[in-house]
């Protein structure tokens, strides 16, 4: 069975939308998206939109990109052996994590600044990922505050990026409880700011600091000028980084944003954290299999291992070339991975390696600059298409059949006989 490229209201089995999404999706897509064939798609399109500094802010890694290039290079060195005559009618991409069934096996990754890209983008990814069934994180660098997320995305998870200071942890995790949300997610691999040369070459700051050069790169984006950022001045008011130290605008010649000291975080604040959070705790940023080992002992629910999408240390392996050692140090604990998943076969790999989900970020950042949440849902829908049409030609009904033995190195790569 095929799904339409070009219709939203015929979704993939196993995904079906709630009723208010069903509704939604009746109305036509925007004609931009009929271009759009998988995620990478909406790059481009983003590019053409987004102005250079932002754009840059978005897309780019750290230093050289090197560990940026090797997220998406690593999934080469991995073929399938297919299973075939096997009766495939009855496939599902449902999922349980945490006690709760999912509609896919991937969720939207946490990302910094969304709001900065496309109107209202935390809104846009939390009531999309809400109608798709699927979570969506949203980052503490974000500009909506987490309460309004949480009210309009029941689904979302919250990030945080904290010190190593025990009264900030105890206030983010209070605040966090009080919003609703049934899972935190600490990220532990920024304990300074990366090394961003990107962001220097095309003039991006936090928060943005008004100059000639930046005012010529969003007049040359008039659709981004008027469709974003002057409708949000109008209807919304300057926005502010909302969820992580003093509100700051994100416009200011002056203003200054304080990360706290992020290098003093440490594992006993993991414990404090155990201790005073009810909900769920996951840890993002493992690539160490000693540290999933810390990390269960600790009391974590979970684990994402991640490499923050490239964004800080260079050189930092790839998150699906360590996964299946820290699978095997995970015990109980729930294993996820983001950094570089692009097509259902990344997401099938990875959970044939031992993850038991994974998230994607900037695609779906670039489908909410060029078209908004309907943008957003058909970039979930065309992943979650692939993922069905691939476990077809893979040969299994059941997302849990998806084995090791099912893979095989590519290339003479001896990435999988480590």
């Amino acid at each position: 069975m095929t799904t339409s490229r070009q219709e939203l209201s015929e979704p993939v089995p196993a995904a079906a939308p709630t009723a208010g999404a069903a509704a939604r999706q009746e109305r036509k897509p925007p004609r931009i998206l009929r271009h759009m064939l998988a995620l990478d798609d909406f790059e481009d399109a983003a590019r053409r939109y987004i102005p250079r500094p932002i754009f840059g802010y978005v897309s780019g890694g750290a230093e050289t990109n090197a560990a940026l290039r090797a997220n998406r290079a690593v999934w080469d060195e991995i073929a399938f052996i297919p299973k075939t005559l096997v009766d495939t009618t009855g496939r599902a991409h449902t999922t349980t994590l945490f006690g709760r069934t999912y509609d896919a096996p991937f969720g939207i990754a946490p990302m910094g600044g969304t709001a900065m890209a496309a109107y209202q983008g935390d809104l846009m990814l939390a009531r999309a990922a809400a109608a798709a069934n699927i979570p969506m994180i949203l980052s503490g660098a974000a500009l909506t505050p987490l309460e309004q997320i949480k009210r309009e995305g029941p689904t979302a998870w919250f990030q945080a990026y904290l010190p190593g200071d025990d009264e900030v942890i105890t206030r983010m995790v209070e605040r966090v409880a009080r919003a609703g949300y049934d899972t935190l997610v600490l990220t532990v691999d920024v304990p300074v700011l990366a090394n961003r040369e990107n962001n220097v070459r095309t003039g991006f700051s936090t928060p943005l600091r008004p100059s000639p050069r930046l005012a010529w790169d969003v007049m040359v984006r008039p659709r981004w000028l008027i469709g974003m950022f002057l409708r949000t001045l109008l209807l919304h008011g300057m926005p502010h980084f909302e969820n992580m130290g003093p509100r700051v605008p994100l416009l200011s010649p002056t203003a200054r944003r304080d990360p706290g000291r992020r290098d003093r975080l440490a594992w006993k604040h993991v414990g404090l954290m155990r201790r005073s959070w009810k909900g769920r705790l996951v840890v993002k940023g493992i690539l160490d299999p000693e540290d999933a080992r810390i990390a269960r002992e600790s009391g974590v629910d979970g684990i994402i291992v991640s490499n923050h999408g490239g964004r800080q240390l260079d050189g930092a392996a790839a998150p699906i070339r360590v996964l299946p050692g820290i699978v095997e140090q995970a015990g109980a604990m729930t294993v996820m991975m983001d950094s570089g998943v692009r097509r259902g076969t990344d997401v099938l790999k990875a959970l044939a390696l031992g993850a038991q989900f994974v998230f994607v970020g900037r695609p779906f950042l670039y489908a909410a600059a060029i078209a908004g949440e309907p943008g957003v849902r058909y970039a979930i829908h065309l992943l979650a298409e692939e993922i069905h049409r691939d476990m077809a030609l893979i040969g299994i009904n059941r997302l849990d059949e998806m084995r090791r033995e099912l893979l095989m190195p590519a290339r003479g790569s001896d990435f999988l006989t480590v």
